[in-house]
């Protein structure tokens, strides 16, 4: 039975969840939300508004209910799947910001967000990585510091930064814009992460420090374009840095990928002769409306056939489970939506299922490396277009 408590619904409401206001429990949501699609997992996002409303939530004082509450709270990973299609446009990622706000200063939350949390802290990235070994990466002879004479300023993302299998997303990168002459430069190791993931949990806080950061580092940089990695970073600094973002171009690299195609400044020539299906990121497609650039990249390599997973691409994909603080739980197996979306990539037939988010790439690579049934390799689109550049 529902409690009502006026004090929580006001206090959801001042954090920014008033979008549960809207709601008239159609429960369009339902079949729209990602975790429908999951048997094991029970997750009714269509109760959440009406909760708020009520403020019949987080007002329990059995320790069992708390748990399973905040586990519900934390169940929802941001795509914004529900969003793109609801009737009322009820923005249900921004009410669980809220709600999530109130678990993170009353340190409720899942351990290993704490985890996650504390790095961010003591180090400015979620990882945990030091400052001064960001950009190992690269190896000898480096890559170059921005100067202000650069046409981009180039934004990394943690993840492709510390993660070992993520960073040769950034190797692949670097070899794509030093083959087409690109002027650019990273920010260096004084960046800090941009917060975009951190904020959908929570941690509001933690989020403006970073943003404090971030903007005060670009500014004195004299940056004018920005260049991304992550399309978690590329849809952040759009919405959560609207300041900062004036007067600078914005571009994921599968956008300046497919621009340098186009201008005849890049041309893969090697032939990869592989069947590769494109996974569609929620930051990157939904969120962004990014869906041509990739696809037109890969379309460019000789060889590669380019096919679709039917019903569930483009405004229909399925999030890989990474986003709003997935990435850093632990979803046990058969509550994962990294392996739904990798059985639904191989029963395309495909020999590669091609991301363009780092976040992504993580997810995938671990529902592959754990499936005993399925033979996929997963391949960044920075990847698959440098090995078809000739050396």
């Amino acid at each position: 039975m529902l409690t009502p408590d006026s004090e929580i619904r006001d206090l959801i409401l001042e954090y920014g969840g008033e979008e549960a206001l809207k709601c008239y429990q159609c429960g369009m949501c339902m079949s729209l939300c990602p975790w429908y699609q999951i048997e094991d997992v029970n997750f009714l996002v269509y109760r959440l508004p009406q909760a708020v409303k009520l403020g019949a939530i987080l007002n329990t004082e059995d320790k069992e209910e708390v748990a399973a509450e905040v586990a519900e709270m934390y169940r929802c990973v941001g795509c914004e799947a529900c969003l793109a299609q609801c009737p009322r446009g009820v923005d249900i990622p921004a009410v669980l910001r809220a709600v999530r706000r109130i678990l993170v200063e009353n340190q409720s939350i899942p351990g290993p967000l704490k985890t996650t949390i504390s790095h961010f802290h003591s180090t400015g990235n979620p990882l945990g990585g030091a400052e001064e070994k960001r950009l190992d990466w690269a190896g000898e002879p480096g890559v170059p510091a921005f100067e202000p004479a650069m046409e981009f300023a180039w934004f990394t993302c943690c993840t492709s930064d510390y993660d070992p299998r993520c960073q040769s997303i950034n190797r692949a990168t670097l070899k794509v814009l030093d083959r087409a002459g690109v002027s650019f430069g990273v920010l260096g190791t004084g960046q800090s992460c941009c917060g975009e993931a951190i904020r959908k949990a929570g941690a509001e806080q933690v989020f403006n420090q970073l943003a404090e950061a971030n903007t005060k580092l670009i500014n004195s940089k004299g940056a004018r374009s920005l260049l991304f990695t992550s399309p978690h970073c590329f849809n952040g600094y759009r919405r959560d840095y609207p300041e900062l973002v004036q007067g600078r171009e914005l571009i994921h690299e599968t956008q300046l990928f497919a621009r340098l195609i186009d201008q005849g400044r890049l041309k893969p020539t090697k032939a990869l002769n592989k069947k590769v299906v494109y996974h569609d990121p929620c930051t990157l497609g939904r969120q962004s409306g990014v869906y041509d650039e990739p696809r037109a990249v890969l379309q460019s390599i000789p060889g590669l056939e380019l096919v679709e997973i039917e019903n569930f691409n483009r405004d229909q994909s399925v999030c890989c489970g990474g986003g709003g603080g997935g990435l850093w739980l632990d979803w046990p197996k058969g509550e994962r939506l990294s392996d739904l979306r990798v059985r639904q990539a191989a029963e395309t037939g495909a020999d590669i299922l091609a991301v363009a988010c780092p976040y992504c790439m993580a997810m995938f690579e671990d529902s592959v490396k754990t499936s005993y049934e399925i033979e996929l390799e997963v391949k960044d689109v920075a990847e698959l277009l440098a090995d078809s550049l000739e050396d």
